[in-house]
């Protein structure tokens, strides 16, 4: 069963995160994602660069991700 605290992990060592949240059941898991990197990039390039974070973990253990990024500037006026 996959834990969101190594899911965090991974995410932190292939992303710069500012503000980070994972919470799941072991199989679906939901995230609040903040990262520098997402400044002036659309939803979509956003998702990808968390995806690429994760690597093979997204085909391999973790079955659904649901995830809300936002730029460092976004999660202060949200």
């Amino acid at each position: 069963m996959v834990d969101p605290a190594s899911i965090e992990d991974s995410i932190r060592k292939g992303l710069a995160c500012t503000h980070l949240e994972v919470r799941g059941d072991g199989a679906h898991f939901e995230a609040v994602i903040v990262s520098p990197s997402f400044a002036g990039l659309p939803r979509v390039r956003q998702h990808q660069l968390v995806y690429a974070a994760l690597g093979d973990r997204m085909r391999e253990e973790i079955h659904a991700l649901s995830m809300k990024t936002f730029s460092p500037d976004e999660w202060a006026t949200r």
